[in-house]
């Protein structure tokens, strides 16, 4: 802040904030500082995230893949893109139409794994621990898009094969969340947390639950389908999410 509100004093600024209460009618508390800042001749402050308690959501995430736009060409044909078929709980993601078979080093197959958009820089596959088992797929637990010494698969689509050298993962389990839920919560991104469901006779608290901040972003829990069927995500009586 400008070296003219600090030599400004606390009788002046009152008088002049009461002016501006009284002109201002239904102004909102930024509104106001801002304006007093303004009378003073300063420079307004950055605004203050202020922390918030959003619904919390817990989704479990089947299966699924991201692909690069090349891939999609290679496993759709040349010019394709990808069809939205609905809309995710995240604004600007979305399942689509396509899918595609998924074979393993055993020769085991997905015969139809979902394709979620919009497409990536690198090709992705997420696995339950169940369906790498079934695969014969020793998939690490990792964060998205944290691919390096991860293993590969081969993807077969209605015009095309890509085989996948790396990408293959048990998505960590985690949190989304935008500032204001960060804030609330104390904590920040990559942080660590823990979930606790209640359920009829299957109650768990899932510990190591990865905290992923970006601007704009719901607040949703991603367990994979093992972890949602332990517990029975779908008959919970109460689900909580603490530091």
């Amino acid at each position: 802040m400008g070296s003219s509100l600090r030599n400004v004093s606390r009788e002046t600024i009152e008088a002049i904030v009461r002016q501006i209460l009284r002109d201002a009618g239904g102004a909102s508390s930024a509104e106001v500082a801002n304006a007093v800042v303004g009378a003073l001749g300063g420079q307004a402050p950055e605004p203050v995230v202020q922390p918030r308690k959003s619904e919390l959501v817990v989704s479990i995430s089947a299966r699924h893949i991201h692909l690069t736009d090349a891939d999609v060409e290679t496993l759709f044909g040349k010019g394709r893109t990808l069809t939205k078929m609905k809309d995710l709980y995240q604004d600007g993601f979305f399942a689509a139409e396509e899918t595609v078979m998924l074979i393993g080093p055993r020769k085991r197959m997905l015969p139809s794994v979902r394709i979620l958009g919009p497409t990536r820089k690198e090709s992705q596959v997420e696995l339950s621990f169940t369906d790498a088992i079934s695969l014969g797929i020793d998939a690490p637990v990792r964060e998205s898009g944290k691919l390096d010494g991860s293993p590969g698969c081969v993807l077969v689509g209605p015009a095309g094969v890509v085989e996948l050298k790396k990408g293959v993962i048990r998505a960590a389990r985690h949190v989304h969340m935008g500032p204001e839920d960060a804030a609330y919560y104390g904590v920040k991104d990559k942080d660590m947390m823990k979930l606790r469901v209640e359920s009829n006779d299957c109650s768990l608290v899932f510990e190591n639950v990865l905290v992923r901040v970006g601007k704009g972003i719901k607040l949703e829990v991603h367990l994979d389908t093992d972890e949602g069927n332990a517990v029975d995500l779908e008959h919970a009586t109460k689900i909580e999410l603490l530091k």
